[in-house]
């Protein structure tokens, strides 16, 4: 999260503190009060602690969890403490001649390690900056490590800021720890002190000293990682054709070999291992680690649980290979009718819709597929990028050789460097011995996708360009070049110019990679795929957790052709499969849709009492039929008037025409007028009679 505000909202201002003192207590005491005074991210605190009941005249935090909780709690932070405190223990002097401490916090604000000025230690523990005391914003009001905690970014409260009267002569200043790897919140480090010893840089001092941290953590866990591989390394030679995928302690993916996907879409599941893979359902703790979160199709899969000692390093998931798999499903009954435009067919044809701009998107990259040019794709997140680059390799002169894909997105600047580039013996503390290939080296031959590719950091967009240039690349803590002859596919959903004119992308590295660009519509831009979509999607889950075909009822229906689908095609396929699984019959009604699905049935009503009068079914015979069905019941309500009826279905009028055309409907239109005519002059001779 980025910080709000302007500049000067970041920073407190000592020589306001009567006037913010005085209107705290117009508004403790339930008076009108207005400050120009009071920064919003005081206001915003002081609101929320009134919402929350937190009592003003509070002096203290909570009494202190006893020291075997405190212990318990900072094994459960290991990570984070043994990455902090020895940058903490560094500032020890500097903190000591200002008169403050330092504080570590974890994510719910109870507060870990203290370093610093031992002489203020009675006042801290007399309202309770000690460790083992919660500062969260609900126990101790406005302060700097519960607001930051809830704001997610660095914030500085200064003596009448506080909310609770007993802790306003303090002052402090605090920003949060994320990780590296995804960015969560894994904790707090605050300065604190009396409010005389208030200074600007203390937030300063806390923002770089997290930075430091996050360094660390970062370094940490690429070296976890790397000794994670190292176990794993033999493995990926001896399973060729089993799917292996090699996951960290918190089910982050690392690595999986080309057999995973394949693998899984033989089972039925179309998992999506993109940077950002997160595998639920594993239980570091336990000795058999699947919980019963865990997907369906993990208990197809032996999982190893790999370990240092006592610590779980991660996890080695393998799924049999073809032999096996149809032996270790057949029981189950069903799985194995997979539909083969999902199993067998190429990534084009598993692009479902027939609207113009998507049908015209996949017709200019199959274009482009046998040339040996770079493409960039452009779209929003969950449009399909990634089913437009296999399309892309399957149809060129490479669809031999390997597919390999990298999400620039979501890495460290030094996770993805040695990802894209691979690394020498000894380029860093932690490289195994015989160093390891990058993503560009692994798709030699073949097609390299690398998507999100407008997160790129500028620093590495040069050693790219390079590559692309010469054909050849220098692994990190190399001299020597290796060469390589790959296809770049691209991908992004940002505007590559816009970055360009900001100084985040360069534009030497955009035109060689934008030698030809295929942008793939979003879902709202095709409205009218929405039934196929619906439709294959539901069918193809059902296939998948073997249950009887499914259906959804007028209102539910009516709500997901009304939703824009901001999280496109991804988000629509979340929602059916969220769906099917809570429906407790074979109908599946609204209440079971995502909330904000579901809050489209307000502008939906009119399609759930005129436009349907029986469920849509699910199954692929049914799915022409059903639209056919919708089409020819608007066409009826619209008396034939194909301009209305193309308002009401939420298409274009051409596509209505298409429709009509293929669907046969064109006689429909012709009755419906006739009808209309005819229930018009009898009206007309009765108004005679």
């Amino acid at each position: 999260m980025q910080q709000t505000g302007t500049p000067m909202d970041w920073f407190s201002s000592p020589q306001h503190d009567a006037s913010i003192m005085a209107a705290w207590e117009h508004l403790v005491g339930g008076g009108e009060w207005h400050s120009a005074d009071v920064r919003s991210v005081v206001d915003d605190s002081w609101q929320r602690c009134l919402v929350g009941h937190v009592n003003p005249g509070v002096d203290r935090a909570p009494p202190a969890v006893a020291e075997t909780q405190l212990m318990q709690w900072r094994d459960a932070n290991a990570r984070l403490v043994s990455a902090s405190l020895p940058l903490m223990q560094q500032t020890r002097e500097l903190l000591s001649q200002t008169g403050t401490v330092m504080l570590l916090a974890d994510p719910d604000g109870l507060i870990l390690q203290h370093e610093g000025d031992m002489r203020i230690l009675e006042p801290a523990s007399e309202v309770g900056l000690v460790p083992g005391c919660n500062w969260t914003e609900l126990n101790c009001g406005t302060n700097a490590i519960g607001t930051a905690l809830t704001l997610k970014q660095a914030v500085q409260i200064h003596g009448a800021e506080h909310f609770c009267a007993g802790i306003k002569r303090w002052t402090c200043s605090a920003t949060v720890i994320r990780d590296p790897m995804d960015g969560h919140v894994l904790g707090v480090i605050d300065v604190s002190g009396l409010a005389d010893t208030y200074s600007r840089y203390s937030l300063a001092l806390t923002v770089s000293l997290a930075g430091r941290i996050e360094s660390r953590l970062a370094k940490d866990a690429m070296e976890r990682r790397l000794r994670l591989l190292d176990r794993c390394a033999s493995g990926f030679g001896s399973h060729a054709s089993d799917a292996m995928l090699v996951i960290d302690d918190k089910g982050r993916l690392v690595k999986a070999n080309p057999q995973v996907v394949p693998t899984l879409r033989r089972l039925g599941f179309d998992v999506n291992l993109d940077a950002g893979f997160v595998l639920p359902g594993l239980d570091t703790t336990a000795d058999h680690p699947l919980t019963a979160n865990a997907p369906p199709w993990l208990h197809y899969a032996k999982v190893e649980t790999l370990r240092e000692g006592s610590t779980v390093l991660g996890f080695v998931v393998v799924i049999p290979g073809t032999g096996n798999v149809r032996g270790a499903i057949s029981p189950s009954g069903g799985r194995d009718k997979l539909r083969s435009v999902h199993s067998g067919a190429g990534a084009f044809e598993r692009i479902i819709g027939d609207s113009r701009t998507l049908r015209a998107a996949v017709d200019k990259a199959r274009q482009l597929a046998p040339s040996k040019v770079p493409v960039l794709l452009l779209g929003d997140t969950g449009v399909g990028k990634e089913l437009f680059a296999q399309g892309i390799h399957q149809a060129s002169e490479r669809a031999e050789g390997p597919f390999v894909a990298l999400n620039c997105g979501g890495l460290s600047r030094d996770l993805l460097a040695s990802e894209l580039f691979g690394y020498a013996e000894g380029a860093f503390t932690g490289a195994r011995k015989s160093g390891a290939a990058g993503k560009i080296e692994a798709a030699d031959g073949g097609t390299l996708f690398l998507d999100e590719i407008g997160e790129m950091p500028l620093d590495i967009q040069p050693h790219l360009l390079r590559v692309l240039q010469e054909n050849e690349i220098y692994r990190l803590g190399e001299n020597t070049p290796r060469k390589v002859n790959f296809r770049l596919v691209a991908a992004t959903h940002r505007d590559l110019k816009d970055a360009i004119a900001k100084g985040s992308f360069r534009m030497d590295l955009f035109y060689r990679i934008a030698v030809t660009t295929v942008s793939i519509p979003s879902l709202r831009e095709r409205g009218e795929d929405l039934p196929t979509l619906i439709s294959y999607w539901l069918g193809y889950l059902c296939d998948c957790y073997g249950l009887t075909p499914r259906s959804f009822d007028a209102e539910a229906y009516a709500c997901m052709l009304k939703y824009e689908w901001p999280g496109n095609v991804r988000e629509l396929r979340n929602a059916i499969e969220g769906a099917l699984l809570l429906a407790e019959g074979t109908t599946i009604t609204v209440e079971k849709l995502p909330v904000e699905v579901a809050a489209a049935a307000a502008t939906a009503v009119h399609l759930a009492q005129g436009e349907m009068t029986e469920p849509v079914m699910a199954t692929g015979d049914s799915l022409k039929t059903a639209e056919a069905e919708y089409i020819r019941r608007a066409l009826a309500r619209c008396g034939g008037n194909l301009t209305q009826a193309a308002a009401q279905l939420g298409i274009a009028k051409s596509t209505l025409y298409e429709k009509l055309r293929r669907y046969d409907l064109i006689a429909a239109v012709s009755d419906v007028r006739r009808r209309e005519a005819r229930g018009a002059l009898r009206a007309e001779a009765g108004r005679s009679g």
